[in-house]
């Protein structure tokens, strides 16, 4: 059976995608590193992590270490598309069939997820603003687009919110919401939430991570290589919730009827369905 576009962009990503770990295009010799992290898949930054003076040379570096590393695949972020290194940092992404898309940062329109797919490469938009939140129907729905990122730093600095106060957690919420239900409409894949600033602080970070799995998001985007396992950990089914996928899993195999009754509570396809995706999630 062949693959639909949509298959097609999906299985460019690594899956599960739990894990998505920023290193720096200024310092290539992290590169390997971040690789043997055990992340996911490793953003090679163009954007925040390098200075202005610097683009043109972490662009340069970059483009030779794809060039001797065919090997190494990863994810660029470019520059967003206001910027003067946009379209260079676009021809980068072309250039090399080890790069396996990009994260296109600041993303407020369909248009400019247009453009950035017109690389054939799989885009990730970063919805980091109130104009990106106003467009994510549109945005979602741009073929090449394979899943949404949360820019949540950003985006509080955008609606000018105080970090770290329940009201700014309310409305960043919010935010993930509708992150989470176009992605769903457009049948993207689960998107993937912000990041954690403390990085010395991994017992937060685990608990942050699971609030973003209880809301749906399917991974996390991470500034240090002790996050992954973390983060990991939290995205992992518990023993208890695997115990009880198998044994629906079991039940279901044995049931002739459409809904049954176990431990006193109704099973039926949508809650099979469940169990199936988190033994599914255990094993990889």
């Amino acid at each position: 059976m062949s693959l639909s576009a949509s298959d097609t962009i999906l299985t460019a990503l690594p899956s599960p995608l739990r894990t998505a770990l920023f290193v720096p295009a200024s310092r290539i010799d992290r590169i390997p590193k971040a690789l043997a992290s055990g992340a996911d898949a490793v953003i090679v930054d163009l954007e925040d992590a390098v200075v202005a003076d610097s683009k043109d040379t972490a662009r340069a570096a970059l483009d030779v270490f794809l060039t001797d590393h065919p090997n190494a695949r990863v994810l660029i972020r470019i520059n967003d598309a206001t910027t003067c290194w946009h379209e260079q940092d676009l021809a980068l992404c072309r250039k090399h069939d080890n790069v396996l898309g990009l994260l296109l940062p600041k993303t407020e329109s369909a248009a400019q997820a247009q453009q950035a797919a017109a690389t054939a490469r799989v885009v990730i938009p970063i919805i980091e603003s109130a104009a990106g939140l106003l467009d994510l129907a549109a945005i979602a729905a741009v073929p090449g687009v394979a899943c949404l990122a949360f820019g949540s730093l950003d985006l509080a600095l955008d609606l000018n919110l105080h970090t770290g106060t329940p009201g700014t957690q309310t409305i960043l919420d919010q935010a993930r919401y509708q992150i989470l239900l176009h992605s769903r409409a457009a049948q993207l894949a689960t998107p993937i939430d912000g990041v954690f600033q403390d990085i010395g602080n991994p017992d937060a970070l685990k608990n942050v991570a699971a609030r973003s799995r209880e809301m749906g998001f399917g991974g996390m985007l991470l500034i240090h290589p002790a996050q992954v396992a973390p983060v990991h950990a939290a995205f992992a089914p518990g023993e208890a919730e695997l115990a009880w996928a198998k044994r629906v899993i079991e039940a279901a195999a044995q049931s002739q009827a459409g809904a049954f009754s176990l431990d006193g509570k109704m099973i039926d396809a949508p809650v099979i369905l469940r169990a199936r995706l988190m033994v599914s999630q255990a094993e990889n």
